[in-house]
């Protein structure tokens, strides 16, 4: 008599362990604690064996019928098919070894005793942020020139060339390691030597953190309206896109809080954008507030009723004070992510405070944390560092 799906899911566990047969050698074995596999006893070379073919629900009843089937086929070819499956989790083993994330932690482990506690701890943070979620999970034999220049990429997209020319070089280190152990005889992170260096050329231009306390020095010697400096200040400080400080309302500004909350409507991506604000961002808002708080906009057009103050406005203020050369606007953007990341700051979290596109829609679709304390913090450290060089 064949089983049922309505028997199995009726077996119950008893003081021993039992069988409960379907026929050609196919049965159920339920143990004491209930737990339920379907196993083929057959016989090879005179001696008879069992085949533990998977373990009920995850293997349904006619999967158990036509893989029972197919061992049965192996057999009258002469092979094994517990041996045979022995061997094929033996390879699946040695493959999942011979990950690039299961060679770079390893690589990492033995590398760590060389290397200052602080670097080694930031080497592994760049590979679980910016390497492993991309080609953790492939072979290393598989992973291509392409898939690395690709995150590479994403890494020089945050205007961060260092961090990224460093993690091609410990990618390159970790094939270098396999290759020691014989696991691997390629190494596609030489092939992008130079790779950063080039694609660093064309990024927009970014204000270095060294020219900031002249820039900041003119920015306060320079005859301009009092509300155009705070707004530059500000771009530096919270680091938006332009169009989205220079048409700020103050309904979006939560002094209580601490917090400017930027509508969708006004994103680039469309999604409700949260800034953290600094004690100095919060100092310059009220000192704002009392120029243009009787309005609607944070910088009100003086020509447009109910519009906001251009671009060409800020970049005007740029050219004036010598830095038409060394800056733009989106290079306080630049400044900002560079900073934040040389300095180790989590990089979701800094990719979350510029508001960008994530880079990979996998790693978005799983990672819905907004890290909202880290930015807190993050960007209380920056309002600090800003006004270091600010000075009084």
């Amino acid at each position: 008599m064949t089983l049922n799906d309505r028997q199995i899911r009726n077996a119950k566990p008893q003081e021993k362990p039992y069988k409960l047969a379907d026929g050609g050698g196919l049965y159920l074995y339920v143990t004491p604690k209930g737990t339920k596999s379907f196993r083929l006893k057959f016989r090879f070379d005179g001696k008879e064996q069992v085949l533990t073919i998977g373990k009920y629900p995850h293997v349904s009843l006619s999967e158990a019928r036509a893989m029972a089937e197919t061992a049965k086929t192996q057999i009258a070819q002469g092979i094994n098919p517990a041996a045979q499956k022995q061997a094929e989790k033996q390879q699946a083993q040695e493959a999942a070894l011979n990950t690039f994330a299961a060679v770079a932690k390893e690589w990492h482990r033995v590398s760590t005793p060389r290397w200052k506690p602080h670097h080694a701890a930031r080497v592994w943070r760049y590979m679980e942020t910016d390497v492993l979620p991309h080609i953790g999970s492939l072979q290393l034999d598989e992973i291509r020139v392409s898939d690395i220049q690709a995150l590479l990429e994403r890494v020089t997209a945050r205007n961060v060339g260092n961090t990224a020319e460093k993690i091609r070089q410990w990618i390159g280190a970790v094939y270098e390691y396999a290759a020691q152990r014989e696991l691997t005889e390629r190494n596609p992170a030489k092939r992008l030597k130079g790779f950063v260096e080039k694609r660093e050329t064309v990024h927009r231009r970014a204000l270095p953190l060294s020219e900031l306390e002249t820039f900041y020095r003119r920015l306060k010697e320079a005859r301009i309206d009092p509300a155009n400096r705070i707004a530059l200040l500000l771009l530096i400080l919270t680091f938006p896109r332009s169009n989205e400080l220079r048409g700020a309302q103050w309904g979006e500004i939560d002094f209580q809080a601490a917090v400017w909350t930027i509508p969708k409507e006004r994103m680039k991506m469309k999604r409700e954008h949260k800034i953290p604000l600094s004690a100095w961002s919060l100092e310059l808002l009220h000192e704002l507030h009392a120029i243009t708080g009787q309005g609607t906009q944070l910088f009100p057009s003086r020509t447009k009723i109910g519009g906001y103050i251009s671009e060409n406005t800020l970049n005007k203020i740029i050219e004036r004070i010598g830095f038409k050369e060394l800056t733009t606007l989106h290079g306080f953007r630049s400044l900002a992510s560079s900073t934040l990341n040389e300095k180790g700051f989590n990089p979701d979290a800094i990719e979350l405070q510029l508001a960008h596109q994530p880079s990979d829609k996998i790693r978005a679709a799983y990672n819905r944390a907004d890290y909202w304390q880290e930015r807190v913090e993050m960007m209380a450290w920056y309002g600090d560092l800003l006004r270091g060089h600010y000075g009084e």
